[in-house]
């Protein structure tokens, strides 16, 4: 039976029925109190779009360029750490719908698949998100082994120079790599549709770090990372270079000048520095220190196709959807997914319908300015 998926707010609820608490905090969970998650979605919520009427808007398109071609849709898939726990086989899910839809899948330094499989399921339509920890002997290493695979973008993650504490997630005991002690056996065993068919499935791990000598210590400091890193890099990568988790203008400008070809604008899902500025706050800041040709990305907090058109509205170039999309394959597994992207589909075209719009890439004065 097709899940009931109106909204992403019908998956989460589901899915937070489905989980158990420890997996569930994980992926919903935020930094500290959680208000910059509050803060994030109020941000979304007080910009007005602006209606208009009386428009032939009939002939609607939701393609939009990336580097340089069309994709089919406005959003492609944020990287998220070890998404076989949402459901067996999420991984793999996430790299067919890649791969039917033309958009970009977000790998993980900490996926729950190795980056070879899930680069081959998407259709080459994978970029290869990268942490750097330590003292960057692993990290560069995941480079070259990336390189080696296919890739040809990487996603440098640069706002975790410390893992943020989120309580909920602390509070349940979860570490990676996974470990059940008591406490998990019993909130498994209250969730055992979720339970059995992960028991079925094998644990989920940690998939990129069969290397000799690395082994990923997700609390390790990350702090060493500063510019010379960003450089080395650009150095060493031949393909894209983008930079995620920046939420600053002046940031953005030096980026821009040291040669990235793109800025993600993020706040990781305010999952690391609760005090952060909303990055739908941050995002006109940002497009008009890099100017109008710097290609921006937007994620976090993103979560119904009016979220997007707004993204779009306020300078986005491409948008990315991630904690969303765990919560469908929990709620109803593949066909959830296909259900929840078809939704946020449908609100993106019925949204630009309503503002007068035929396409994302000419949404000016879509922002209704507030008194």
């Amino acid at each position: 039976m097709a899940p009931r998926i109106h909204s992403s707010e019908d998956a989460r609820r589901m899915a937070r029925k489905r989980l158990p608490w420890m997996v569930f905090d994980y992926i919903d969970g935020a930094a500290g109190a959680e208000t910059g998650a509050a803060r994030n979605r109020a941000a979304f919520d007080g910009l007005q779009l602006r209606p208009r009427i009386l428009r032939d808007v009939h002939d609607r398109s939701l393609s939009v360029p990336l580097w340089g071609k069309p994709t089919k849709v406005p959003f492609g898939i944020s990287p998220m750490g070890m998404c076989n726990l949402a459901g067996p086989g999420a991984d793999m899910m996430l790299a067919r719908l890649a791969a039917r839809e033309n958009v970009p899948l977000g790998v993980s330094t900490v996926a729950s698949t190795a980056m070879e499989p899930l680069i081959e399921e998407a259709e080459g339509n994978a970029w290869f998100q990268l942490y750097f920890s330590g003292d960057g002997t692993g990290t560069f290493k995941l480079v070259e082994r990336a390189k080696a695979a296919g890739y040809e973008t990487i996603v440098l993650t640069v706002d975790v120079a410390e893992v943020g504490r989120r309580p909920r997630e602390l509070r349940h005991g979860f570490t990676m790599p996974f470990k059940i002690g008591p406490r998990q056996f019993i909130d498994f065993a209250m969730h055992p549709r979720w339970s059995l068919a992960s028991l079925f499935a094998g644990k989920p791990q940690m998939a990129n770090f069969d290397l000799d000598g690395y082994a990923f210590d997700r609390t390790e400091s990350r702090a060493r990372a500063d510019w010379d890193t960003l450089a080395r890099l650009r150095e060493m990568w031949p393909g894209k270079l983008v930079v995620k988790g920046v939420l600053d203008g002046d940031d953005a400008a030096r980026l821009k000048a040291v040669g990235v070809d793109a800025i993600q604008v993020s706040s990781h899902g305010a999952r690391q520095l609760e005090s952060a500025p909303s990055p739908i706050q941050v995002l006109p800041e940002i497009r008009t220190a890099v100017g109008p040709d710097m290609p921006l990305f937007f994620d976090t907090g993103l979560r119904s196709g009016e979220d997007v058109t707004k993204a779009y509205a306020l300078g986005a170039n491409f948008t990315f959807l991630g904690r969303i999309l765990q919560f469908a394959i929990a709620a109803g597994g593949e066909e959830g997914l296909n259900t929840l992207w078809k939704v946020l589909c449908d609100e993106t075209h019925i949204t630009l319908a309503q503002i007068g719009a035929t396409s994302l890439t000419s949404l000016e004065n879509a922002i209704r300015p507030l008194d």
